[in-house]
């Protein structure tokens, strides 16, 4: 990640400026964004925000800044709201017996199946390649279910 960042730095000083689409782009916290706007700023790169209500040039100075910062921390609660909303939702869901992700490839019968096919002494990969699972599947199956 840190060298990602100064790759990106490193072009953003070629070019002379920096262009996300919106300032909470630049960062996951209000502290976060200010401190890498200052520090563009520092380094002569200059910060120009393409849409939203902060469409422009960012200066750190007097109103500019102060604007810069109520509009950053409004995006940042804006995101801790998406994120509390989400999890609420994820519970209520957990809750009515509900439960997301990806179904579960190993079932009961094919556990029950792996595992009279392990006690013969039958390798892994045989099992795995007869019931239609990957290796490391079935060794979580198993490893989860003893």
């Amino acid at each position: 990640m840190l060298r990602a960042c100064r790759r990106a730095l490193t072009w953003f000083a070629r070019c002379s400026g920096a262009w996300p689409t919106k300032p909470d782009r630049l960062g996951r916290s209000t502290k976060d964004v200010l401190t890498i706007a200052e520090d563009l700023h520092a380094r002569g790169i200059s910060l120009r925000i393409l849409t939203g209500t902060l469409a422009g040039s960012y200066s750190p100075k007097g109103e500019g800044k102060f604007f810069f910062t109520m509009m950053v921390a409004f995006a940042e609660l804006e995101r801790d709201m998406i994120v509390e909303r989400t999890r609420a939702g994820l519970d209520a869901a957990k809750a009515q017996g509900r439960m997301g992700g990806r179904p579960s490839v190993m079932d009961a019968d094919k556990l029950a199946a792996a595992k009279a096919r392990r006690a013969k002494g039958e390798s892994v990969t045989v099992i795995a390649k007869a019931l239609g699972v990957s290796r490391a599947t079935l060794y979580r199956a198993l490893s989860e279910d003893a």
